[in-house]
């Protein structure tokens, strides 16, 4: 039986979030803190894909508001990872990675108004459904943890904003191309914020004038290439074929992921009770159910999800 777009696209998206499983090891490994590790790693996927001329060729094609729509999704992309590599700093990679199963209610809500799709009663109670894991997740953790939890709470209504934006114009443009403007555009939000956060939020904030050492250039590279590049693409590709919501219960799985690398690398399961990993496994239970109970549902035309030349599609 031939491999329909949308099982395609589910496929993809497990591979993504099967790489994206390690991002919150390397953060815990990388040194830096939150801001230079963000800034670094986006600014070395945006070098690798200047190399590319097919990137150059999407960029002339492309209208400028279509550009400055994907670059306003950038930015929510670059606060997305600065509040959630903050939450690992503030915690550990197995809660910073948890508090992203908090997008799903978040997608639910935002994703029918952004991406122009009916609301679904359904995947409200399914995002719902995972509001008592994470409950327990939190009631797990030491008390010293609870900002990380916080400022990954941030980051996953981030999640949610950028997700909804990139499936309402994932059709307008070339995968790698849209990932390097949107990563361009971070680094270059970053950048602006760097001499604020200090004032703003200390506990994020970090010099960028401080060059990596060996060991943390190391993992930044394969934090930058192997975990951001490919799979940021990928995704983008999977998200032709399947909501954002579906996109985000699959990415529920990365605190699994997370979670089992954490205990094998970091030895964090000393860190954390019964309590946690009980709230990870009804985040996980709503993972499983979600394709269980859904109809794949056809694919919107372009016209339907909305243009930024015709909506101004300001994610």
């Amino acid at each position: 039986m031939p491999m329909t777009d949308t099982r395609k696209a589910f496929l993809q998206i497990h591979a993504c979030v099967l790489l994206w499983g390690f991002t919150a090891i390397l953060g815990k490994l990388i040194t830096l803190a939150a801001l230079p590790l963000v800034w670094w790693r986006m600014l070395i996927v945006v070098v690798a894909l200047a190399l590319l001329p097919p990137v150059w060729r999407g960029l002339r094609a492309m209208s400028p508001r279509l550009l400055l729509a994907y670059a306003g999704i950038g930015v929510l992309v670059s606060l997305h990872w600065l509040t959630f590599y903050g939450a690992i700093k503030l915690s550990n990679a197995s809660v910073g990675a948890t508090c992203i199963a908090l997008a799903t209610v978040f997608t639910a809500l935002v994703e029918p108004r952004l991406a122009h799709r009916r609301f679904s009663r359904r995947e409200l109670l399914l995002g719902i459904a995972v509001l008592p894991g994470v409950a327990l997740v939190v009631g797990g953790v030491p008390h010293g943890m609870r900002l990380g939890i916080a400022v990954g709470t941030v980051s996953a209504v981030f999640v949610a904003l950028f997700s909804s934006l990139n499936k309402r114009l994932v059709e307008h443009a070339d995968p790698l191309t849209v990932t390097a403007i949107e990563l361009g555009a971070g680094t270059l939000a970053l950048t602006l914020l760097a001499p604020l956060l200090p004032r703003l939020f200390p506990a994020l904030s970090g010099s960028l004038l401080v060059l990596p050492g060996l060991h943390d250039a190391l993992l930044l590279l394969a934090l930058s290439l192997a975990c951001t590049l490919l799979p940021f693409a990928l995704s983008l590709v999977a998200l032709r074929h399947m909501s954002a919501f579906a996109a985000q219960l699959a990415v529920n799985l990365e605190p699994v992921y997370a979670i089992v690398l954490a205990m094998l690398l970091l030895h964090e399961q000393r860190q954390l009770s019964v309590q946690f990993y009980a709230g990870v496994a009804i985040i996980l239970g709503a993972v499983v159910v979600h394709p269980l109970i859904s109809r794949p549902r056809p694919l919107q035309h372009p016209e339907m999800l909305g243009t930024a030349e015709a909506k101004g599609a300001a994610e």
